[in-house]
C-alpha cells in the first residue's frame, strides 16, 4: 500500500469515527431539547398544539441523525485489515449508505403509520386534563349541549360538520369561561381496515340545500393514508340557533353498537362501593332509573 493511500484511509476512518459520534450525539441532543422545549410549555391547550404539529417532526430528525451515524460506523468495519481502496472499501461504503436508508425509511414508516395512534392517546389526554382558571380554581369542562350558549353561530356551524371541535371550560364560581379550538379529529380518524389511525378527510360534497341555499346534507370521503381503503358518511347541518340549546336537556346516545361492555361504579358518601356490569346503553339506563342504593347495600 503506497503512502498516499495509507494517508487517505487514516483520514477517511478518522472522519468516519468522529462523524459517527458527532450524529449519535446531535440525535440524542435533538430528542433533549424536544423534551426540554415540550417541558417548558405550561400552558395545556399550548402544549397540545406543539405536540400534535412538532413531534413526529422532530422525531424523524432524531432518527435521520441515527441513521447517518449508523452509517459512518458501518465504514469503519474491517478498518484494520482495509489496505487499499479495493471492492471491499466500495462495498462497505454501498451497505452503510443502505443501513442509513433502511433506518429513515423504517423510523419514517413507523412514526407516519403506527406512531400517530399512541400520539392520539398522548394528545387527548391532554385534551381532557382539568384546567385551571386565572383564580386558581379547577374548571369544569362542559357537555355538547351545555358549551353551545358560549358559543357564536360560525363555531357552531364548523362543529355541525365537524371541520372544527371545540371545548368549553368553565370555573363555576367565578363563571369564567376557556373556549379552547381543536381541528376537528386529534390526529384522523382510526381506519377500520388496518386500524390505525390514519383515515383523513380526501374531499367534501354538498348534496342537500336549504331554500335559502345554506348546506343541509353533507357527504365526507375519507381515505387512509397507510391501506388506502376508502369511506363517506353523511352529516346533517344544524339549523340551531344559541337560544335553542338553552334548555336543551342532555340525552342518552341509543346507538352504541361498538359498545362491548358497561361497567358503573357507584361511591356512597359513607365509602361504600357498588360495581355493576351491563351489555347494552339501554340495561344500564334502566338500571340507573331504578336504582336505590340503600336496597343493595
Amino acid at each position: 500500500m503506497d503512502s498516499s493511500t495509507k494517508a487517505f484511509l487514516e483520514i477517511w476512518h478518522d472522519i468516519m469515527l468522529v462523524g459517527s459520534i458527532l450524529f449519535a450525539a446531535l440525535s440524542v441532543i435533538t430528542y433533549l431539547l424536544y423534551q426540554l422545549r415540550v417541558a417548558s410549555i405550561t400552558d395545556l391547550k399550548s402544549k397540545h398544539d406543539f405536540i400534535n404539529n412538532s413531534e413526529i417532526r422532530w422525531l424523524k430528525w432524531v432518527f435521520h441523525f441515527l441513521g447517518a451515524s449508523a452509517a459512518l460506523a458501518i465504514n469503519l468495519y474491517g478498518k484494520d485489515e482495509l489496505t487499499s481502496i479495493s471492492v471491499a472499501f466500495w462495498v462497505r461504503l454501498f451497505f452503510s449508505i443502505a443501513g442509513a436508508t433502511l433506518i429513515g425509511y423504517i423510523a419514517s414508516l413507523v412514526l407516519d403509520y403506527y406512531y400517530p395512534t399512541r400520539l392520539n392517546y398522548k394528545l387527548r389526554r391532554l385534551r381532557y386534563a382539568p384546567r385551571i382558571s386565572s383564580t386558581g380554581n379547577r374548571m369544569k369542562l362542559l357537555s355538547e349541549e351545555e358549551e353551545d350558549v358560549h358559543m357564536d353561530e360560525g363555531m357552531m356551524a364548523e362543529e355541525n360538520i365537524f371541520s372544527i371541535d371545540y371545548d368549553v371550560w368553565i370555573d363555576e364560581k367565578t363563571k369564567e369561561v376557556k373556549i379552547e379550538k381543536y381541528q376537528g379529529h386529534l390526529i384522523a380518524l382510526q381506519c377500520h381496515n388496518c386500524g390505525f389511525y390514519t383515515m383523513r378527510v380526501n374531499r367534501e360534497e354538498i348534496i342537500e340545500r336549504n331554500e335559502d341555499g345554506s348546506p343541509r346534507e353533507l357527504i365526507k370521503h375519507y381515505q387512509c393514508t397507510y391501506c388506502k381503503n376508502v369511506r363517506a358518511t353523511q352529516f346533517s347541518i344544524s339549523r340551531k340557533e344559541v337560544e335553542d340549546y338553552k334548555h336543551t336537556k342532555p340525552r342518552i346516545v341509543r346507538n352504541a353498537k361498538s359498545v362491548e361492555l358497561i361497567k358503573i361504579d357507584i361511591h356512597s358518601n359513607l365509602g361504600s362501593k357498588k360495581s355493576f356490569e351491563f351489555h347494552t346503553v339501554e340495561e344500564a339506563q334502566k338500571f340507573l332509573n331504578e336504582f336505590d342504593f340503600d336496597k343493595v347495600a
